[in-house]
């Protein structure tokens, strides 16, 4: 199986590290993987995305001209990438920071108001991680707990009090994979 996503949106939103997270539940499951990041230069609310490309084989090139799928954080990630998504890809929409219609019929979307629901279900700097459990469950590219693994093994690496967050951090996965199986009503 081969996917390749990228993931966009502003500095501080949590797109490199959803990324990251992406390649460490790749490598749990044996796979191959890359990642390329790409910031501007104010970083913190600036725009950021990362190229991720998953394989059960070598990987030629880690650009990506045309991905499998688009996550996109907020209105300008979707104008930009957009025509990224390879015919028959997917693209979900934090429709949260976006209330611009989609315009083409050649690819599916996916309108998730992951602002809205960061905020009622933990705290908003998590919606990185309910997007990425609703890619996981869209896609099934990777097992939710080789992700849950890359996500306690990263967590080792941080201080105490972001440590303290894992528990939250894995609710909200969980909540962007539910979301998928059953969209609920926001209000």
């Amino acid at each position: 199986m081969d996917m390749s996503v990228i993931v966009a949106g502003f500095g501080g939103q949590g797109a490199l590290l959803a990324g990251i997270i992406l390649c460490h539940a790749a490598v749990i499951e044996g796979k191959k993987t890359t990642w390329i990041p790409s910031y501007g230069a104010e970083m913190r609310g600036g725009a950021v995305n990362c190229a991720v490309n998953i394989s059960d084989d070598e990987i030629g090139s880690p650009v990506i001209d045309k991905a499998d799928f688009v996550i996109a954080m907020n209105d300008v990630s979707q104008i930009k990438f957009e025509d990224k998504v390879k015919n028959g890809g997917c693209m979900i929409i934090n429709s949260s920071l976006s209330n611009i219609k989609p315009n083409r019929k050649d690819i599916n979307y996916i309108e998730i108001p992951l602002n809205e629901l960061a905020h009622k279900l933990t705290q908003p700097a998590f919606v990185n991680v309910i997007a990425l459990g609703a890619f996981i469950e869209k896609t099934k590219v990777l097992k939710m707990e080789s992700v849950i693994s890359a996500m306690t093994e990263m967590a080792k690496t941080l201080s105490e009090k972001k440590r303290k967050l894992l528990p939250n951090n894995i609710e909200s996965l969980k909540f962007g994979a539910s979301f998928i199986k059953n969209p609920l009503p926001v209000s």
